[in-house]
């Protein structure tokens, strides 16, 4: 469930999503960021450090490309991907829809509820037994926002899915990311580019 660049047939113009006052409060764009705040600058987005979050780069194995963010804070995980989107209408409507789809084919549930950024899907799905575990159904919440030009995506695991203190301290986390959507033209729900942190850009440790 962490890449969607392949997820279906060409997008149809829909509404974008995202919260009223996203400009303020965020996400932000790069344009509508303080440019002295101290962020971890990783290409696509921006994280700015605060104390008890660490952060993840999720590699793919073939191309050893970065592929998403995970940041652990609050007993919780959040992994983040932006990606390119049109300039006038968003893509979380039609997202939204096809995420169910793809749960529902591994056997689990989705609703969909409103959140602090709109419409969001609290996804039951399924995880095969291991050595350690046996099959149990691992809960997470899906959330996006249309920003212009970029679609930031997230995936809520941990307490943050089910406590509501901790789901606050999370979907703050989130706000305060800055997508950085670039001049290159890139055809529309193609992940924008991640990297490492400059050396020495002192990414965020628990």
């Amino acid at each position: 469930m962490s890449d969607i660049e392949n997820i279906g047939e060409t997008p149809v113009d829909q509404p974008k999503s995202a919260p009223a006052d996203r400009e303020t409060t965020g996400p932000l764009d790069e344009s509508e960021a303080n440019p002295v705040r101290p962020y971890v600058d990783l290409g696509g987005v921006k994280v700015l450090p605060r104390e008890g979050l660490h952060l993840r780069l999720e590699i793919e194995e073939g191309s050893k490309r970065v592929v998403a963010i995970g940041l652990d804070y609050a007993n919780s995980t959040l992994q983040v991907q932006p990606f390119a989107a049109p300039r006038s209408s968003g893509l979380w409507h039609e997202i939204r829809g096809q995420i169910s789809e793809q749960i529902a084919r591994q056997g689990g549930t989705t609703t969909v509820r409103d959140g602090a950024f709109g419409p969001e899907l609290l996804a039951q799905i399924p995880v095969a037994a291991t050595a350690d575990q046996p099959a149990h159904t691992r809960l997470a919440r899906f959330i996006g926002v249309d920003g212009p030009r970029w679609f930031l995506r997230g995936v809520i695991a941990g307490e943050a899915a089910v406590e509501p203190n901790a789901a606050a301290q999370v979907e703050d986390l989130f706000r305060s990311i800055v997508v950085v959507r670039g001049t290159t033209p890139m055809p529309p729900r193609d992940l924008i580019p991640l990297r490492m942190p400059a050396t020495g850009a002192g990414a965020p440790t628990r």
